[in-house]
């Protein structure tokens, strides 16, 4: 399997627009390529599905098992030509998390970008940094932002330390901009194909493709793969996805679909109603900013709160945990209603709130879990809640805990995100839990339209 990490050596260094400039050159020659993502990012694998028209998929070393982390890369990326994984934050960032955690548990060789504004012989310090820190699989650098008249310069600096030039981008027009969450999201950019095509065709210009795309063709560690049960009654699984709640693992998804699910998704900002369906997931996304039209769709947020009294089994996350509550505020001072079944209101703060890895430990018996059951998660946001629950205790590796997530036998909710091959038996407890209901309710929804 030929793969390649482009790592960084730190946030904005510039690891997306290399990736995407390096994607859609690797594709413009024809060769079919899978993307993935390091750490739990939701935004990046956006950029990744706008280069090559199929999911992107995240490899993150915290959620995932050395075996599970390997088998989703074989899964994903076997059928592939090359499989192109973008880090996360620096290279070594991240310890457990890290894109240097991913590259040695897969055995894949990797390329880290520098920015170089501001730079020139420096390079060469950030360089042998990299190289020597602490033991890798770092194959070689890309330089982006540097002038044309120092490419001479970086490649002398990479002969020097004996390692690969794999070339530079230079600095360009094509740049995405950013906001509290990160990246915007691809969807928001109107002419986000011109930008990737304009930087398609200066990887072809200034990037090694070739050798990237023959950096190793070594196979892949030996693994076992999970076990996936499939169920013989197979629930209809109502997912939101638009623009308001669009932060979805494609993996948890495909995982549900394996176990037999049929997944309807809506639009909480345009369609009246949830499918009809056994359970139904709320995904994270940006609600504060679509918080006026989420709020104008009273027979959406109605919809939601009889599906949710009446039991059905439901997961809400972030964004969509937010969605559930009496009244959201935005970023202006304003306030609206949203769908009530939280009795609280969520307004932004100045900074990120609880940010990072977590290990939650179930307080009592609900949904995903029994009591005293371990999950791991993560949180990255900045708007906070009046009431985030307390049917959990989250833990840092640092020690600081704190109470969080509202759970019952039909729900979950809270900021948590939570990765469902973390973990399978999670998505078992929801699937049985809406095999229950559509039996409890005497539906037979398979055939039933998406709407």
């Amino acid at each position: 399997m030929r793969r390649v990490i482009i790592g960084g050596t730190n946030s904005g260094c510039g690891k997306t627009t290399v990736t995407c400039a390096v994607l859609a050159a690797m594709k413009n020659r024809g060769l079919n390529v899978s993307a993935f993502k390091c750490g739990p990012d939701y935004i990046d694998p956006m950029f990744h599905r706008k280069v090559i028209g199929v999911d992107s998929h995240n490899l993150d070393s915290f959620f995932f098992s050395r075996d599970t982390l390997l088998h989703l890369l074989d899964e994903y990326g076997k059928d592939s030509d090359i499989s192109v994984i973008e880090g996360v934050m620096g290279f070594y960032d991240g310890t457990c998390g890290s894109a240097h955690s991913v590259s040695e548990m897969t055995e894949t060789p990797a390329v880290i970008v520098i920015d170089c504004k501001g730079m020139s012989d420096s390079m060469g310090a950030v360089m042998s940094g990299f190289l020597h820190y602490r033991p890798n699989s770092i194959a070689g650098f890309i330089f982006n932002r540097l002038p044309e008249k120092l490419i001479p310069l970086a490649e002398k600096l990479c002969c020097e330390l004996e390692t690969e030039y794999f070339g530079c981008l230079p600095k360009n027009s094509f740049t995405v901009e950013s906001r509290h969450l990160g990246l915007v999201t691809a969807d928001e950019i109107s002419d986000i194909q011109e930008r990737l095509a304009g930087l398609g065709e200066l990887a072809e210009k200034y990037i090694a493709i070739d050798k990237l795309a023959s950096i190793t063709d070594s196979p892949l560690p030996s693994f076992e793969a999970p076990v996936i049960p499939r169920f013989q009654s197979a629930p209809a699984i109502a997912a939101a996805r638009d623009s308001a709640l669009c932060f979805i693992y494609p993996e948890n998804m495909e995982l549900l679909e394996k176990m037999g699910c049929n997944i309807r998704y809506f639009s909480p900002l345009t369609d009246s109603k949830v499918p009809d369906a056994d359970g139904l997931i709320l995904c994270g996304g940006y609600p504060e900013l679509y918080a006026d039209k989420l709020s104008a769709n009273i027979s959406m947020t109605e919809s939601i709160r009889s599906c949710i009294s009446g039991g059905m089994p439901t997961i809400a996350e972030c964004g969509g945990f937010m969605y559930l509550h009496d009244r959201l505020t935005d970023k202006n001072g304003s306030s609206y209603p949203m769908a009530g079944v939280i009795h609280g209101e969520v307004f932004p703060t100045s900074r990120l709130q609880r940010f990072g890895y977590i290990t939650m430990k179930a307080e009592k018996d609900g949904l995903l879990c029994k009591k005293g059951k371990a999950i791991r998660a993560h949180e990255f946001h900045y708007w906070d809640s009046s009431d985030c629950g307390s049917s959990f205790t989250a833990e840092k590796s640092d020690g600081r805990a704190w109470k969080c997530c509202h759970c019952s036998d039909s729900l979950y909710a809270g900021f948590p995100h939570i990765n469902f091959y973390s973990d399978t038996v999670i998505a078992e407890n929801f699937v049985r839990a809406c095999i229950s209901y559509g039996e409890r309710n005497g539906q037979d929804t398979k055939d039933s339209p998406c709407r």
